[in-house]
Formats: structure tokens, sequence, C-alpha cells
């Protein structure tokens, strides 16, 4: 949640989620932290459909993430050069990856939207990259036509988050 704070803050594009939540919140009038969770619960009520089952930590995902958007908003700076966004925009990306790491080894259930995709995976057939792609396609889409900021940020975290996931599970792994 701090990280994609991080990327909201920087100004120069969020990552296809938060996308959608930023947009989603300013057509309803709600924070990002907000929308980020109501986003969530709406993904959690298709997971009977694709035979999910939540657990602790997925729970905790939606409830976290959201808090930690809102909660660190406020007391992030907000860089007013390139320099400063791109390296705000950076740091986003490595804490969560970072937090990635920290998540995925507890074991405690999927989050909200990889348990949407890995439901989709199950029931459809399709290949988890396929799956994944146009997941992250669709909610970045709808998240533009509603407002969100999509930029160099975006494309950055498209690039590198599966890098920093990388680094962030041999972070925690050797900890």
């Amino acid at each position: 949640g701090t990280g994609d704070a991080m990327l909201i803050d920087a100004g120069i594009g969020n990552s296809p989620w938060t996308v959608l939540a930023e947009g989603l919140g300013e057509q309803v009038g709600i924070s990002v932290g907000a929308a980020t969770f109501a986003t969530s619960v709406a993904i959690l009520l298709l997971w009977p459909f694709l035979r999910e089952r939540p657990g602790l930590g997925t729970i905790a995902n939606a409830v976290v993430i959201a808090v930690a958007i809102d909660a660190m908003r406020p007391v992030l700076p907000d860089p007013d050069a390139p320099v400063a966004e791109l390296a705000q925009t950076l740091a986003g990306i490595a804490l969560v990856g970072l937090g990635s790491g920290l998540y995925l080894t507890c074991n405690l259930g999927p989050g909200p939207r990889d348990g949407l995709m890995t439901g989709l995976h199950r029931v459809t057939g399709r290949p988890v990259a396929t799956i994944r792609l146009g997941i992250e396609v669709s909610a970045v889409t709808a998240g533009w036509l509603l407002g969100g900021t999509v930029g160099l940020g975006t494309v950055l975290f498209a690039l590198l988050v599966g890098y920093a996931v990388s680094l962030g599970l041999a972070a925690v792994s050797t900890a």
C-alpha cells in the first residue's frame, strides 16, 4: 500500500489496479484507498464462481493495502522535479516488490486480484500469463477511462514489478 501511495504521489502514472481505483474514486467521490478496498470486495464476490477460497491473508491484503494507501499519502512528499518523481516511482515499485515478497511467503491465502487470476486460469484453462495480461490491461483501461493517472510510472511498473517481486522474494527468503 505504501508503494502504491508513492506512485500516486509521484504523479507520473500508477500501477494498473491503482489507475482503476483512482478513476473509480474520482467518479464516486471516495479516496483511492476506499476505492481499492471496494474493488477488492467486488472481486471477492466473484470468488465462489471461480472456486477460490479466501484465507486470512486474503482479507489482510484487502484491508492493509487500502488503509496504507490512505494513511501514507498525506505524509509522503509530492515531488516537483522530474528526477524526484522518477526516484519516488522507482522506490514505490521496489517497495511493492518487497511487500509482495513478504505477503507471498506467508501462505495465508492469495490477495483478491491474485485469486481472480488463479481462479480464471482454473475455470477457463487459459495460460496464467494470458489471464494476467487481460486482467491488467482491463484494469488500466477502465481506470484511465474513469480518470485514473496513466503515464511513465504505469509503464515502469509493468516492466519492473516482476523483477521487484523476484528481489523481494529473495530478500525475504534470506532474512
